[in-house]
């Protein structure tokens, strides 16, 4: 059985951000049922290495999120929306 790399999911958010912790639920949510397909992990925008990645990448608002190093969404998507994303892949 052939191993695949698992693909990355990052989200950019704020500590304040009231939209970023809604989009963190709906991943918590709708990411288990997938298994080891993807990673996930998380980057602080405001902190110094989070804003030079944010520079970097032309991120201007969060919650923002990355699939496949890829911007994906920049604002908090419908669950069913991402869904249908993740499942592109």
């Amino acid at each position: 059985m052939k191993e695949t790399t698992p693909i990355p999911i990052e989200m950019f958010y704020t500590l304040t951000c009231p939209n970023c912790r809604i989009m963190k639920k709906i991943l918590q949510e709708v990411l288990p049922s997938y298994g080891k397909k993807f990673t996930f992990e998380t980057t602080l925008a405001n902190m110094p290495a989070g804003m030079i990645r944010t520079m970097r990448l032309g991120i201007y608002s969060v919650p923002t999120l990355l699939i496949n190093h890829e911007i994906a969404f920049r604002e908090v998507p419908s669950k069913q929306a991402l869904i249908d994303k993740l499942n592109s892949y």
